[in-house]
């Protein structure tokens, strides 16, 4: 039976393929697309006739405006061949079915083999066939399968065969089946509470293996619509009750609101109500109950619910004799909180208790751990194997039984090799001694079962990320041989796990419920194995994941176009598919309804894979092997052509600084401190820079401050430095982690002929060795420099007036080399809106912003310059093509600022500016007055382009020197004389002006080194 709202379904995505194409080249054909559908649409809503002939001449006109070669001639077949066979239905012409016949296999004959719609083409027109056996065989008119949803029944079976499988399309398949029958079956249809469980417990495993909240939020708002249809006294009530409760738990579990748990509880006692003693079920009821309560201790610490739980998981044991299915299940659950109470309370009975019960490994581990008796650890492992041998792979448990092997495993090497170190352990191994062989197998054992936990397909990808992080922990714990695959592994998952969301916000909100310090822990795991080009891949490969997402969807491919047919469509395929990608979702009111959300999802998720697949094909093409594959070492040596790079690393086991010059290996240094100083130097640099001077016109906290840096940072960089830069040369700085929030250009003694970083070298900074390597790959030159001066002296949200800033756009305008060698333009005031902001920065490949900026830290993406109108934010920004563009001098409030919670992710308005595709910037690390920035843009330019020419190259040097001539005046602060810097590639370093964000505590920095998932 044909699904209508498979037919639905698939209308809005040939619709989507048609809309989606250039407005210009397919307007009408989008036009009599897209009326068609709506008459389409609106007639299964009136069943009026009209509009369904109305519909079909619409699609009519769209068959006929694709050719024979059209990429989107087989939608438009199958548009008018269901169209027309639900007419044949509909009026009971069974002996014309011929026509749409024809049309659907038109459309399957167009499709390729390998292509995602021609199993649905195959389906409709395997149906038509039938309807016309049919007729033929029984001679006479008779109804045939109309196109109707597939019944609760069909569904749900359907549900259980996909999720035995880890196939996303089948669930999201499935999904979408049941909210088009949701469609069909009106409220208070008899299928109603059965769709609805079917499409609430669908949802729910769909979060459990892509961690999507709105997946758990629908499907908790569906199984409140399913408890609504059960009032008390139903006979169903009590399993309406259970699944939302279980559900709010998993709410509750992820994101850790106390209203979900105490719901969940309220609604477990109810349930349990309904199941007195003696109903087969009570004791399933009584440890879901027992398991909220646990659940609520953990979080308030109530020890009420904790001895309620116990009394409620003893009465679940008494009801599972020996031989009980469930009886293990009960044997552990009140193992584990009979342990955690010793644990609480130091209660020796709980813990004998525990371990008089069979199967209860979590009971004996923590007596071990308690008393240090070897045969209950052994037997805790001997019960996890057990258990583990009844989780085949497949089972969606298997993960945690594994885990759970590879703790007990990891137990018994902690306590067997006590008396000597990991690394004697080994050497002692290596030698042949046998004393510490069964401890090192433990641990190999314990490594094994966590990789294979984090290689479990049926689990998902966010299973395997989490499974992943915990074998970085361990594997790191013991200094495993396995960590740097384990960094690798996860490094890799994070990266495929980050497109399964449309947007770049909600990727933003994905990565910071991951570890920050993952790519710098990588990297110094490499130097400690001595392989310094591996540290620096793993860096790159490891930080801005947001960025990297994005700018993949926007890599040339031209070099294709001489590599054969095949190679040329395939690199029209790769820009099309990215050009989809590369647009923001549609933002959708509240009143929404989810159907059409979940479509585009759907589509999206299509679209994600149709591009990974054609990723893969270009790869197989000679020369492209590696195409948006990490770079390799080798190549990213190139971005030190003009300068040596120097990368800093801050991970928990040292800080480092790796010299990358252009021809000669790298050289890593250990730097003399650790994450803890870094973060108090920190917090001294956002403490001192807001302070006015001292009675002798100094800052001297500041000065205090830059001394540390100089000493423990950038002295063993320079003193490096000799034999491989010459004096006054560039050199780029590529912060890490902490090092991102210090102002490493400006470090030095501060005293008569003492040394500092700017009297050796020009310093620039940049993110990532692929963004120098993009920028100095693209530089595009014109006869005639167009600049633009964009100053807002009043946006609309703010009270206050900007004065400096008309001043400052004479000012440049006057400092500007005459046409033709510059065409210069200024937008201010009523005139600077954000549209017309927007226009000048696509056309003038050179500006500079004179305004108001603001940073959102809940919501980066939203951070923005001001202008008369609207902000000009970050996302915009992001979306623009600035890939022409030379230069930029961003004289605006926090430009730089961003969260610590993603120090290496570099969101914030430069960032944003660097990502499109400018070359080079000049901005500040914090607030500057306006003095400052008069003579300080006086002073650039005058260096910049006083001879005349215009060469954006010279920016750095030129600011070098802007600074130099404001050293001399005693009058200005500190603060405001190192106040700007040079970002010279396609991006800028995260943390510059973090110095002033609000609300810092040094305990920002011992939340984000934790891995425990």
């Amino acid at each position: 039976m044909l699904c209508h709202g498979e037919r639905l379904r698939t209308f809005e995505i040939s619709v989507g393929e048609l809309l989606d194409r250039s407005e210009k080249s397919h307007h009408a054909l989008a036009l009599k697309t897209d009326a068609g559908h709506r008459l389409f649409a609106r007639y299964r809503r009136t069943q009026n006739s009209e509009d369904l002939e109305q519909s079909i001449k619409h699609f009519e006109r769209a068959s006929d405006l694709c050719t024979m070669d059209h990429p989107y001639r087989p939608a438009a077949l199958f548009n008018l061949a269901t169209a027309k066979f639900v007419s044949c239905q509909a009026d009971g012409r069974y002996l014309d079915v011929d026509i749409p016949i024809s049309l659907f296999q038109g459309a399957l004959d167009s499709r390729p083999t390998d292509h995602p719609d021609r199993s649905i083409a195959q389906l409709h027109l395997a149906i038509a066939l039938l309807s016309r056996i049919d007729v033929d065989d029984l001679e006479q008119e008779r109804p045939v399968p109309s196109l109707l949803p597939l019944s609760p029944d069909q569904l749900a079976d359907r549900a259980e065969l996909c999720l035995q499988r880890d196939e996303p399309g089948a669930l999201d398949e499935v999904i979408s089946l049941h909210y088009d029958a949701l469609r069909y079956y009106n409220t208070g249809h008899a299928c109603q509470g059965q769709l609805l469980g079917n499409l609430s417990a669908m949802l729910g495993s769909r979060f459990k293996r892509r961690g999507n909240d709105r997946d758990l939020d629908e499907a908790i708002a569906l199984y409140r619509e399913i408890l609504a249809l059960h009032p008390v006294g139903h006979t169903e009530r009590s399993k309406a009750l259970n699944n939302l409760a279980n559900e709010l738990s998993s709410r509750f579990h992820h994101r850790w609101n106390e209203e979900d748990l105490d719901q969940a509880i309220a609604l477990h006692r109810e349930a349990l109500a309904l199941h007195p003693v003696g109903h087969t079920d009570r004791s399933v009821l009584l440890n879901n109950l027992a398991n909220g309560l646990s659940s609520r201790f953990d979080h308030r610490e109530n020890e009420e619910d904790l001895d309620e739980a116990i009394a409620l998981h003893r009465e679940a044991l008494a009801l599972c004799p020996v031989g009980h299915t469930d009886r293990s299940i009960s044997l552990n659950n009140l193992a584990n909180k009979l342990s955690f109470r010793f644990n609480h309370r130091e209660n020796e009975e709980d813990l004998d208790r525990s371990a008089s019960l069979n199967n209860l490994a979590n009971g004996l581990s923590s007596r071990f751990d308690h008393r240090g008796n070897e045969e209950d650890l052994h037997e805790a492992i001997a019960l996890n194997r057990e258990a583990l041998a009844l989780r085949p792979v497949g089972h969606t448990d298997r993960s945690m039984s594994l885990n759970n092997l590879a703790n007990a495993l990891s137990s018994r090497f902690d306590h067997q090799g006590n008396d000597e170190d990991l690394n004697e352990s080994r050497e002692n191994l290596q030698l042949g001694g046998a004393g510490v062989g069964g401890n090192t197998d433990s641990l190999n054992a314990a490594m094994h079962h966590i990789k294979a936990a984090a290689s479990v397909v049926s689990g998902g990808l966010l299973s395997r990320l989490r499974a992943s992080i915990r074998w970085v922990r361990h594997a790191s714990q013991h200094s495993h041989d396995t960590q740097l695959e384990a960094y690798v592994t996860s490094m890799q998952l994070l990266d495929a796990y980050m497109p399964v969301t449309a947007s770049v916000s909600s990727r933003h909100t994905v990565i910071t419920e991951f570890p920050s310090t993952l790519a710098m822990d990588a990297a110094s795991c490499a130097l400690r194995s001595d392989d310094v080009g591996r540290a620096v891949e793993l860096l790159e490969q490891g930080r801005t994941i947001i960025w990297t997402q994005m700018a993949r969807l926007r890599t040339p491919l031209d070099s294709l176009q001489t590599c054969g047919d095949h190679a040329l469509t395939l690199m029209k395929r790769f820009r099309e598919l990215s050009s989809l990608l590369d647009k923001p979702p549609a933002s959708h009111s509240e009143g929404t309804r989810r159907i059409y959300a979940e479509a585009e999802e759907t589509w999206y998720r299509r679209l994600v894979k149709d591009w990974n697949g054609t990723v893969e094909e270009i790869r197989k093409i000679e020369g492209f092997s590696r195409f948006l594959l990490p770079p390799l070492f080798s190549d990213l040596q190139d971005a030190a052509r003009d300068g040596p790079i120097i990368v800093l690393i801050a991970s928990r086991s040292s800080c480092d600084a790796i010299i990358i010059p252009h021809k000669q290996p790298p050289t890593s240094i250990q730097l003399p401190t650790n994450l803890q100083k870094l973060a108090e130097l920190v917090i001294a640099f956002r403490e001192a820079v807001p302070k006015d001077a001292g009675p002798k016109g100094n800052q001297r906290a500041l000065m205090e401050a830059l001394r540390e840096l100089w000493g423990v940072v950038v002295r063993p960089v320079v003193e490096n430095l000799g034999a491989i830069a010459r004096q006054g040369s560039r050199i780029w700085w590529c912060p890490t982690s902490l090092f991102n929030f210090l102002p490493l250009h400006a470090a030095g003694e501060y005293r008569k002929d003492g040394g500092s970083v700017s009297r050796h070298y020009i310093s620039s900074y940049t993110p990532s060795l692929t963004a120098l390597i993009k920028a100095r790959a693209s530089q595009h030159r014109s006869p005639s420099v167009p600049f633009v001066a964009i100053g807002q002296n009043h946006p609309a949200i703010v009270s206050f007036t900007l004065d400096a800033v008309e001043p400052e756009l004479e000012l440049v305008r006057k400092l500007m080399p005459a046409p033709p060698t510059v065409s210069f333009s200024k937008i201010t005031s009523v005139d600077a809106t954000k549209s017309t902001a927007l226009s000048a920065l696509q056309e003038n490949t050179w500006f500079h912003l004179a305004c108001h900026g603001t940073q959102k830290f809940d919501e980066p993406f939203k951070s923005a310059f001001l202008m008369r109108d609207q902000p000009l934010s970050l996302l915009d920004i992001a979306q623009m093509d600035l890939s022409r563009h030379q230069f930029a001098f961003l004289s605006a409030c926090e430009t730089a600022l961003g969260t610590f919670s993603t120090p290496d992710e570099v969101i914030h308005l430069a960032a944003g500016l660097q990502f499109a595709g400018v070359k080079s910037v000049v901005g500040t690390l914090w607030k500057v007055d306006d003095n400052t920035v008069q003579r300080l843009v006086e002073a650039f330019y005058t260096n910049l382009c006083g001879d005349g020419t215009m060469n954006s190259k010279r920016a750095a040097r030129a600011l070098h020197r802007a600074v130099q001539s404001l050293a001399s005046d005693k009058d200005m602060l500190l603060a405001q004389r190192i106040v700007f810097v040079h970002i010279g590639i396609s991006l800028i370093p995260h943390g510059h002006a973090e110095l002033v964000a609000k609300d810092f505590d040094i305990s920002d920095f011992e939340t984000v080194y934790l891995y425990d998932m």
